[in-house]
């Protein structure tokens, strides 16, 4: 390829090892360029980050992962999806494909899990960007609080068999799961709708076809990390940090509800008509400010 040429070529999927699960991402090239992580959110795949990987891969070396559940990823045997063992998938990509110092794009889910990994080794993190990734609201929080161990349990136990009864939803045709996957964000364009679900869908052996995740991501472990303890780690985060909200999600702007005091560096930007997928609602303009902030200093 000449210099100065586009790669318009795909990413090629690679493969690495996390506490035994065969754990995939994909590779977007451009290895001598600094390295970008991007982390999806629940229930959802590395796909979802390919509009905002071609805009950026001439500048990055972009690697975006599956979480152990989702995409391409392998389910975890037992059904248990921790915030634990989401964080060491983090940690051994990182390490393993000697990643540090890393910057990371993440949102919802994987926004969560990048924010305390940063915290936990914040000389790993040139900078970061989470999208609707701080969590539960503080409000929410208090309601969980509120609940015992034993009624926390109880409520975990009921939900994991719920889910052990709860077979994958299965689609006559892609174009039945495209027509799902627009009911869930009306935000987005007929082509975005079709791109994520074309790679969101595995077919079944009697040709019908379901959702790649495992069910049981759906449920949220009956205990984690303290609030207290979350929030020490993002107070120990030293790389520059920029949270992004949608003025049209149901998310808890921490600009708003406190939480940004927490943290020594961050800053939040606010998009209007956009929900819960900013870097879908509103890509130009979420590319443009992820550009210039990458750019900084």
């Amino acid at each position: 390829m000449s210099s100065g040429a586009k790669d318009r070529s795909g990413p090629t999927s690679r493969i690495f090892f996390s506490q035994r699960l065969r754990l995939h991402y994909v590779d977007w090239g451009n290895a001598a360029a600094p390295p970008l992580l991007l982390l999806h959110g629940g229930q959802d795949h590395c796909r979802n980050w390919d509009w905002v990987a071609e805009r950026l891969r001439q500048d990055w070396h972009i690697i975006a992962p599956d979480l152990r559940g989702h995409g391409d990823s392998q389910w975890s045997p037992d059904g248990n999806y921790s915030m634990a063992g989401y964080l060491y998938d983090l940690a051994q990509l990182i390490h393993q494909q000697h990643l540090a110092p890393v910057t990371i794009i993440a949102h919802s889910l994987g926004g969560n899990i990048a924010l305390r990994y940063a915290g936990i080794y914040p000389e790993n993190l040139r900078r970061l960007v989470a999208i609707e990734g701080l969590g539960p609201s503080p409000k929410m929080l208090a309601e969980r609080g509120k609940r015992t161990i034993a009624e926390r349990m109880q409520k975990w136990i009921d939900e994991q068999r719920g889910l052990a009864g709860r077979l994958p939803r299965r689609y006559a045709s892609i174009e039945e799961a495209f027509k799902r996957m627009q009911e869930a964000n009306q935000h987005l364009s007929p082509e975005q709708a079709r791109h994520l679900t074309q790679h969101g869908v595995n077919q079944n052996e009697d040709g019908t076809y379901s959702w790649k995740f495992d069910n049981y991501v759906r449920a949220w472990p009956p205990y984690d990390m303290t609030v207290s303890e979350v929030e020490q780690l993002w107070s120990r985060i030293d790389c520059p940090t920029l949270l992004v909200y949608g003025k049209e999600s149901w998310a808890s702007n921490p600009l708003e509800d406190g939480r940004i005091t927490r943290f020594k560096t961050a800053r939040v930007e606010s998009f209007d008509k956009a929900g819960h997928w900013v870097h879908h609602d509103r890509l130009d303009a979420f590319v443009d400010l992820v550009r210039d902030f990458l750019r900084e200093g």
